[in-house]
């Protein structure tokens, strides 16, 4: 109901770059994208433990979707309270120890490293969005921590200025919603979609794609389905359709300029950050139901 209809086709039919990750690459990312929009949308229809059981299967399939955990996280406290979340992580985690089970009991420090390897190394040559670096600053851990922090501090930011809408501290999510003084509102599908888009597919994951060490080609559809609704989420005027489009087109231009150059990369960071105030304004309420 937000996005114009027209985008859709340029979704569907525009994106050289998706339709090759889809089809031609065979890559894993779209996969583990897939079935967390299913798990998204068996959260929209109130199914919180199904959903935690594909959450930890798409985390199975390739780590990055670890980046919408800390929305999930803020989901999970706003609606269960600490102790009722505690169960709907303990799925998720036990399924991470199954399938890791065979391996687990034959190489576990290896399998751990391996698995969740946070500190490799990625090749120059492949980068989108830090063309305009050079190599030795794009490989140097400074670099990296700098990077690491920006994004803690961002979701720092984010969980306190703009997830949390409660009059009471961010703390009483801790409690069980019984007891809130400020009970949190009924999450229907559209507060759902407001904390799933902006918390769990905006805020953690576009604030990782903008702070990232390198983006690979495969990574745009990290977040290139939520794009529309990024930029479309808020109420604007007629005559700004246009300009967000012609966004939409800007970034698609840069993840298919192969290789990457410095105008491309710095494009691209330019856009992610337009997105980024578009789509997270300091005045932004939060939807009610009947909205």
């Amino acid at each position: 109901c937000k996005v114009p209809p027209y985008v859709f086709f340029f979704m569907c039919c525009a994106s050289y770059r998706i339709h090759s990750i889809f089809v031609l690459r065979l890559f894993n990312d779209p996969v583990a994208m897939a079935i967390l929009f299913l798990a998204i949308n068996l959260f929209l229809e109130e199914h919180w433990s199904w959903g935690c059981l594909l959450f930890s299967l798409a985390v199975s399939v390739k780590m990055n979707i670890l980046l919408f955990a800390p929305g999930l996280l803020f989901l999970l406290l706003q609606r269960f309270g600490l102790l009722g979340c505690i169960p709907k992580l303990c799925i998720c985690a036990l399924l991470q120890v199954i399938l890791g089970l065979p391996f687990l009991l034959v190489n576990p420090v290896g399998y751990l490293t391996r698995s969740f390897d946070l500190g490799r190394q990625f090749q120059f040559k492949w980068t989108v969005n830090w063309r305009f670096l050079p190599e030795e600053v794009f490989q140097n851990r400074a670099f990296h921590a700098a990077l690491l922090l920006a994004h803690l501090a961002g979701l720092g930011l984010f969980a306190l200025h703009r997830w949390h809408r409660s009059k009471e501290s961010i703390l009483a999510l801790l409690k069980d919603p019984t007891e809130r003084k400020h009970p949190s509102p009924p999450l229907t599908v559209n507060n759902i979609l407001w904390q799933a888009h902006r918390s769990a597919l905006s805020s953690p994951n576009f604030l990782a794609v903008c702070a990232s060490r390198s983006l690979h080609y495969q990574f745009y559809v990290w977040y290139f389905h939520t794009l529309p609704y990024l930029l479309w989420c808020t109420p604007t005027a007629k005559l700004a359709h246009m300009p967000k489009v012609l966004l939409l087109g800007v970034i698609e231009l840069c993840w298919n300029t192969y290789p990457s150059t410095v105008c491309s990369s710095l494009s691209l960071h330019i856009c992610h950050g337009l997105v980024l105030l578009h789509s997270l304004p300091p005045g932004a309420a939060h939807p009610t139901a009947e909205q």
